[in-house]
């Protein structure tokens, strides 16, 4: 298929965004032709049943030890074999209604561990058995190519980002700032220029804190956090990570930072100074940007943290806007952003690049399942 050919083709796309909160998946339609069009449709959240997300988690802690990205030890085979079985089922009910089947689906999977340093990102998740499922063409394993490349295998959205950026007008230099269970962050230049990386921790830490204290999955509308106090040594001492001193491109995994600093913490003054973090890491990594960003956009769950929300633009003196703002879709920018790349990957185009990554050239990515 030539360039001009598939610049032209608008196909149909689903995209399936399971985050490291772990708590369920985000399903989204994208019309697109993998370049500037980019028309979203509607979305869907299916929660993971508690049981799910607690098999995850031992996944996730027995997966960290691996050095094999195709095992698949207890827990790692149940746990991949539910997740496709709940995200198969969530796009037949999303797409139950519509007139006509969707061209291709692009399947995220569960991260459970992500190491590039090692050579390793494990995103649990058999395309396979969902293309035969749905009996549509999926897109799956979308980081590996990159790492297997010597990039960092993320933030894999950023070209995403820039085609929205642009269709949108955006004043350049812009940032798009994703909070989900790790922060990162898009740089769009004024000449198109794509920078991204992990800022560092988003809502995994405070989740984790709550889940552990109270049960809860999340502190909802930051109540917790805004009857704290932050302890500014315990931010300090998250600070002096050495993730923070390194350049861009760079990326982290869920369980790089340690909860248990904040141990000694009530948890109302746990959550104040974990939000504390999450903004003053952001902040810093503002300021590694070629030029300060004169708008600054966000998706995620953390824009549901009104507490997190006026520690960032303390941190930044940039006013935070929700993704909703430009018609874009905050909740579930990252599952448009699968579908979108599922389109460029049918048509082999580049999904990783130099600034996002750190991979030595423009890369395509995802392995295609048909049915």
């Amino acid at each position: 298929m030539s360039d001009e050919t598939s610049e032209r083709r608008v196909r149909r796309a689903i995209g399936l965004m399971s985050g490291t909160s772990m708590d369920g998946v985000d399903v989204a339609l994208v019309e697109t032709d993998g370049e500037a069009i980019v028309r979203p449709g509607l979305t869907a959240f299916t929660p993971y049943p508690n049981a799910l997300r607690q098999l995850l988690r031992r996944a996730n802690a027995v997966a960290l030890e691996l050095d094999d990205r195709t095992a698949r030890p207890a827990p790692l085979a149940e746990a991949e074999a539910w997740v496709t079985q709940v995200q198969t089922a969530a796009v037949k009910a999303f797409a139950s209604t519509f007139a006509e089947a969707p061209d291709v689906v692009g399947f995220h999977g569960q991260t459970v561990m992500h190491a590039p340093d090692r050579g390793m990102t494990i995103q649990l998740g058999d395309g396979a058995e969902m293309a035969s499922g749905l009996g549509i063409p999926v897109v799956y394993d979308l980081r590996a190519a990159d790492v297997a490349a010597g990039g960092e295998g993320a933030p894999l959205v950023p070209v995403f980002h820039r085609a929205l950026a642009l269709q949108a007008g955006l004043e350049m230099p812009a940032a798009v700032l994703n909070i989900g269970g790790v922060a990162n962050v898009t740089y769009v230049g004024a000449d198109g220029e794509l920078i991204a990386f992990d800022t560092g921790p988003g809502n995994a830490l405070i989740d984790d804190l709550m889940e552990a204290r109270t049960g809860a999955p999340m502190d909802e509308g930051g109540e917790r956090a805004a009857a704290g106090t932050v302890d500014r040594a315990i931010v300090d001492a998250y600070l002096a990570d050495p993730y923070f001193e390194r350049s861009a491109p760079k990326s982290l995994d869920r369980g790089h930072f340690n909860r248990s600093l904040t141990d000694p913490l009530s948890l109302e003054d746990a959550s104040a100074t974990l939000v504390a973090v999450t903004a003053e890491t952001i902040a810093r990594g503002l300021k590694q940007l070629p030029a300060y960003p004169k708008r600054l956009v966000l998706g995620g769950g953390g824009l549901k943290n009104p507490v997190m929300m006026q520690a960032l633009e303390a941190a930044t003196g940039l006013e935070p806007e929700s993704a909703d703002a430009f018609g874009w879709s905050a909740a579930f920018l990252e599952a448009q952003a699968f579908a979108y790349l599922a389109v460029r990957a049918l048509d082999e185009r580049a999904i990783t690049f130099p600034g996002t990554t750190g991979v030595a050239q423009p890369l395509t990515g995802g392995r295609i399942a048909r049915p």
